[in-house]
């Protein structure tokens, strides 16, 4: 089994403002340099095979303040950088929560996987595809080592849902906070998840 630590990245300005993000990019803040620096003594005593990041800047800087007394180097890659919002990246969350929310109301679940906002916001199941397909080529590549994965709130999120830890609703409400993680095990192809951390039902 390679054992994965799933991390959400520090908090950022637009995280404070309540914008929605995705594949836009705001600074960390202050409290999310900290918030990293005391995530890094938690992991401080985890021996790390490789530190992964999504490419975004509030991921990487968040992935570099977490592996640096590890002297690992964090290798970026945009398969599990956040999902792509489109035209709703910039507003405030409660726009697109309420939009996506609406048009969703009479869909199937298989449909609601796959549709895409206003034809440009990608679909669940783009984003979980891409995942699923990271996690499994990295679990064959470093089997029964530990691997620092620091990614965004809708990646987890989603991952949480097609693991059933979620349901619809509760993938909806559910609350990551900055810095959450998850343990994951994965043997290359099924998925156990561990534990979960700053990561609050409604």
């Amino acid at each position: 089994m390679t054992t994965f630590y799933i991390v959400r990245h520090g908090e950022t300005v637009w995280n404070k403002l309540r914008l929605l993000q995705g594949k836009s990019d705001s600074p960390l803040t202050e409290t999310g340099m900290e918030q990293a620096r005391e995530s890094a003594q938690a992991f401080q005593k985890i021996e790390f095979a490789e530190v992964f990041s999504s490419d975004l800047l509030r991921a990487k800087r968040t992935a570099e303040i977490i592996s640096l007394e590890h002297d690992l180097v964090v290798k970026t890659t945009q398969l599990i950088r956040e999902r792509d919002f489109g035209k709703y990246e910039g507003q405030h969350v409660d726009i697109f929560k309420n939009r996506l929310q609406e048009m969703l109301a009479s869909l199937a679940e298989e449909e609601k996987k796959s549709f895409s906002l206003d034809g440009e916001v990608e679909s669940e199941a783009d984003v979980i595809t891409r995942l699923l397909t990271f996690l499994r080529q990295t679990a064959f590549a470093y089997p029964s080592q530990n691997i620092l994965i620091v990614t965004h709130s809708g990646i987890i999120r989603m991952l949480l849902f097609h693991l059933g830890w979620l349901n619809r609703q509760e993938q909806e409400e559910v609350k990551i906070k900055n810095l959450a993680t998850i343990q994951l095990e994965c043997d290359g192809t099924e998925f156990f998840l561990r534990s979960t951390s700053n990561i609050q039902k409604e």
